[in-house]
């Protein structure tokens, strides 16, 4: 359960190299909705004339041959092809059931390859016609790719009740729909993700864990042989919440591979030799959506104080350009005073080491109040609860940081970065171990000073407020508030009613259904409301997906009834995370006014 919100003035989604690396094409959220962009290196920014909406989800867009043209999905879940340099755009699917995603031009530009319904490996002509399906027999298929003759695809599936980060499978198959897929690495216990193709045909390109660590892997282009390429105790991508995931990209030459690093949630952008196995650091900062192209990488960057951004990156200097920026002055003016976060650990109630990231504030002595005491603290859990809350220029902080909040980033057992052991440690435990770490982080809080113990604020969204509930509930008198997003509230109602992608996803956190249903309704917050005695604020939208808005008023009614001061608003339309850049500002603003009314609001930066 990770939703994702808005980040700036707008947002920048799914940057793509021209197949010259003159330009770059990215989908653009603002409040007009969403933009089809393409920046031309040197005479920059343009609005493609896109009718309908792109989606501006990932794996959207691609490229024709050529460069004058790019396909795209539709709001309405359909696939088009536009020219960039002006035009109507062309039907090619009005409409796919179950929609699409995951689009790729075949070499030759006749072709796009997309997946339907999330799960139909397909493809159909760039001028459409029928649609040819390659692979139906997984549960779960994203990101197919093409091998640079045309004549295979390769994808990233996986099967219920299974998530892809358990046991996703990378496998090839005749791009005619004429043959069956076979395995290239992955299964049972091991995942393999973001398969690509050498542009020269000489290799298979994919992320695999079979090493305890998402590290980038190559096979023979028919996928044979698989093996590491970098074997490394760092991860090289992240969990595969969706299509278009690009988190290493081949050369031109088929000579190199830039690749993304996670460094304790800090990152770095990196480039092997794939002959030698040479590895060279490029540049410090979360990189993702990675494209190689012409002389440069271009990415989305960012990092503690530098807005997210598209940028392109010269391998040979390391040099960067910025081609497109999200953040607005505000923002901008935010670099100058941001601190960078730094790495801490603790032991869990079991000996384990717990890691996190902690933000001091910027205020008064020793990042505290002017008087010298230890700063208010957000202990604030991720979503997921399959990921990271990495180290990105994040305007919510921005927003408590200036403020004179300091603030944790917990990685309990369940969170990624950190191998696939650690990942894997939630399973059955979700509720209990993964708020037992987070607890014993605000435990070292207090003993070390990073927090005021008497101004310790639990905050998360969707897994993240289930654990900032939780955390409450298990240690009442730790917390003086609780501020939880579009929280899971009830874990058998969210098992029956989620959306398909995660519709298993508690089988292997808690447990198979009938048999966990008391588990899982014993380690619901609902369950537990009666423990928790902390001011609470519960922001949901109405229009959730995958966390019904029910849940968080369900909660509130129960709290109210035993007296607990408990504040819930529900955002109309919006839902799991918010879209619309006003409703994130109200979240800010509804948030300080709540910890303010409770007397635990720090002191505004000067």
């Amino acid at each position: 359960m990770r939703a994702a919100g808005c980040t700036g003035r707008r947002s920048l989604s799914e940057p793509l190299l021209s197949p010259d690396g003159s330009a770059v094409a990215l989908v653009t959220r603002d409040p007009a909705g969403n933009r089809l962009v393409v920046v031309d290196r040197d005479a920059g920014e343009r609005v493609v004339d896109t009718d309908p909406e792109p989606m501006g989800r990932g794996g959207a867009v691609s490229w024709l041959p050529g460069g004058h043209r790019l396909a795209y999905v539709t709001r309405d879940d359909g696939v088009f092809v536009v020219p960039v340099d002006g035009g109507p755009a062309q039907v090619v699917v009005p409409r796919i059931e179950g929609g699409a995603s995951a689009l790729a031009a075949s070499p030759d530009g006749s072709r796009l390859a997309f997946v339907a319904d999330t799960r139909v490996v397909s493809t159909v002509a760039v001028g459409g016609g029928p649609v040819t399906v390659v692979s139906d027999g997984a549960d779960f298929a994203l990101d197919p790719c093409w091998s640079p003759d045309g004549e295979r695809l390769a994808w990233h599936e996986w099967d219920v009740p299974a998530m892809p980060w358990d046991a996703g499978r990378t496998v090839v198959a005749p791009a005619s729909g004429n043959g069956e897929p076979w395995l290239v690495a992955g299964g049972p216990d091991v995942s393999a993700q973001e398969p690509r193709f050498a542009p020269d045909g000489s290799a298979l390109a994919f992320l695999c864990d079979a090493g305890g660590w998402l590290n980038l892997w190559l096979a023979r282009p028919d996928g044979t042989g698989p093996r590491p390429l970098v074997l490394e105790e760092h991860e090289h991508g992240g969990p595969v919440w969706g299509g278009g995931q690009r988190s290493f990209a081949w050369s031109p030459d088929s000579l190199s591979i830039a690749f993304t690093r996670n460094e304790a949630g800090f990152g770095r952008l990196c480039v092997v030799d794939v002959a030698t196995g040479e590895v060279r650091e490029l540049s410090r900062g979360i990189h993702t959506s990675l494209t190689w192209a012409g002389d440069a990488i271009v990415c989305i960057r960012s990092g503690a104080r530098t807005p997210t951004a598209v940028v392109a990156v010269h391998p040979a200097t390391a040099a960067r350009q910025v081609l497109a920026t999200g953040a607005g002055p505000d923002l901008e003016a935010a670099t100058e005073w941001m601190p960078e976060p730094e790495r801490v650990e603790w032991p869990a109630e079991d000996g384990s080491v717990v890691h996190g990231r902690l933000w001091r504030p910027p205020v008064g002595p020793g990042g505290g109040d002017d008087d010298g005491l230890p700063p208010p603290l957000l202990v604030w859990a991720h979503g997921g609860p399959t990921d990271q809350r990495q180290v990105t220029f994040d305007p919510r902080l921005v927003f408590f940081l200036s403020r004179g909040w300091a603030v944790l980033h917990p990685d309990p057992r369940g969170s990624t970065g950190w191998g696939r052991t650690w990942a894997q440690g939630l399973r059955g435990g979700w509720g209990e171990v993964d708020v037992a770490d987070a607890g014993a982080g605000a435990a070292a809080a207090v003993e070390r000073g990073w927090g005021d113990p008497a101004r310790m604020v639990a905050m998360g969204g969707s897994a993240g407020g289930m654990t900032a509930l939780l955390l409450a509930a298990r240690d009442p008198q730790r917390w003086a508030a609780v501020v939880a997003l579009y929280p899971v509230c009830d874990l058998l109602d969210l098992a029956a009613t989620t959306h398909r992608f995660e519709a298993h996803y508690t089988v292997g956190l808690v447990g198979p259904l009938p048999e966990a249903a008391e588990t899982h309704r014993a380690r619901s917050p609902l369950a537990q409301a009666g423990r928790i005695t902390a001011p609470v604020l519960l922001l949901h939208g109405s229009a959730d997906p995958v966390v019904p808005a029910a849940q968080s008023a369900e909660l509130a009614a129960v709290l109210r009834a035993r007296g607990v001061p408990v504040e819930h608003h529900v955002y109309e339309g919006e839902g799991h995370g918010w879209r619309s850049q006003a409703t994130v500002q109200d979240e800010l603003e509804r948030t300080a006014a709540f910890l303010d009314r409770h007397g635990l609001s720090q002191k505004m930066r000067r």
